[in-house]
């Protein structure tokens, strides 16, 4: 069995699927593996809440993929529910940084790092969220349960446009 770090690409869903519209990640991980035959050198993984460790053991690791997609939903000014779109790291919204998903401190200064010092194309491919909840109430809004299916085909376009099959 392939070892994490073995693939040329690894797609990863962060979100807690406990608050509403937070779960977007793992929602469209969920769906991108149940509908799109993925290259045999990329790997789609349901990253929940903890994808600061799996950061931590990628500087740690001799072996990188060259690609690192991040699927979330954010709550930037401007946008409407449900819209995918792109990021740099640098503009993964600031007020999300205490929440339990891609933005807590110090992932965003981890991915900066793991980008510059080992080379690696980080991708970060969002939704706008139409609400995240301040207690436990599981399930996405219909919004954003519409808006996995484009964002699987926006990530499909996303490995294309970046990752060269090995």
């Amino acid at each position: 069995m392939k070892d994490l770090f073995d693939y040329a690409a690894v797609v990863f869903g962060c979100g807690n699927i406990l608050f509403g519209d937070d779960g977007f990640g793992p929602a469209v991980i969920a769906h991108l593996t149940q509908h799109y035959p993925l290259p045999d050198d990329v790997l789609a993984l349901d990253m929940g809440t903890s994808i600061r460790d799996t950061l931590v053991d990628l500087t740690l690791s001799e072996k990188k993929p060259g690609l690192i997609v991040l699927v979330d939903a954010v709550d930037v000014p401007g946008r409407s529910p449900g819209e995918i779109f792109e990021i740099p790291i640098t503009q993964i919204p600031e007020k999300k940084m205490s929440d339990f998903s891609l933005h807590q401190f110090p992932t965003v200064s981890l991915l900066a790092k793991i980008e510059r010092q080992a080379g690696i194309k980080i991708a970060v491919v969002v939704a706008q969220v139409e609400s995240i909840p301040e207690e436990v109430r599981p399930g996405l809004s219909t919004v954003l349960q519409n808006a996995v299916a484009p964002a699987c085909a926006h990530l499909v376009r996303v490995l294309e446009r970046e990752h060269a099959p090995t």
